[in-house]
């Protein structure tokens, strides 16, 4: 059985905790994760919200050729908002949403990105960074640390980058062997996991 497939699109100031923790958690599950630059030119190394410097895979304009699994968006700012304004980006995670797929975002991404280009279902619960959370329906919004709605998964901050991922694995588990994230989060000291 092929590995499940994720991308994680990055740019100039996206959250490097976020970005890393969703790809070494899910490489740990088996999944094969693409991170991609939306940044122009092809560009691959991106500076993040503190610096760090993160050379993707590849350009989205590459990664938007393929097919994904799952498609995961960290926050950070201003990276998510370059992530949002990427018109090849936003046509590949509509697309993806369109036919059903796993998706999720992480921190300001379920705000600027989810939200902003009417990617969270009418009536689902989201949540994401305090900061950001005005901009989410006030009827559905959640204060809690990761929220799995259908397809769609959203979370906090860099505090709950694992959680967030653990959860991508729970949401890829006809694909995955039925322990495996659990299995992951007890190799990874996860609080809570025996």
């Amino acid at each position: 059985m092929a590995a499940p497939t994720v991308l994680v699109p990055i740019a100039d100031g996206s959250e490097e905790i976020e970005t890393v923790c969703i790809q070494d958690t899910l490489v740990r599950a088996g999944v094969s994760v693409t991170i991609a630059s939306v940044m122009p030119e092809g560009r691959l190394q991106c500076t993040m919200s503190r610096g760090l410097k993160v050379v993707a895979d590849k350009s989205i304009e590459e990664a938007a050729a393929q097919e994904f699994d799952a498609i995961a968006v960290p926050g950070g700012m201003p990276g998510a908002k370059t992530i949002s304004e990427s018109s090849v980006f936003m046509e590949c995670l509509k697309k993806h949403a369109g036919a059903g797929k796993l998706y999720g975002a992480i921190c300001a991404a379920p705000a600027v990105v989810l939200q902003a280009h009417g990617l969270i279902p009418e009536g689902a619960p989201a949540t994401c960074y305090p900061a950001f959370a005005e901009k989410l329906d006030a009827a559905t919004r959640s204060e809690e640390r990761v929220v799995v709605a259908g397809k769609l998964v959203t979370s906090r901050g860099p505090g709950t980058a694992i959680e967030f991922a653990l959860a991508l694995i729970e949401q890829l588990m006809d694909k995955l062997d039925a322990e495996k994230a659990k299995g992951v989060a007890k190799g990874m000291l996860v609080m809570g996991v025996a």
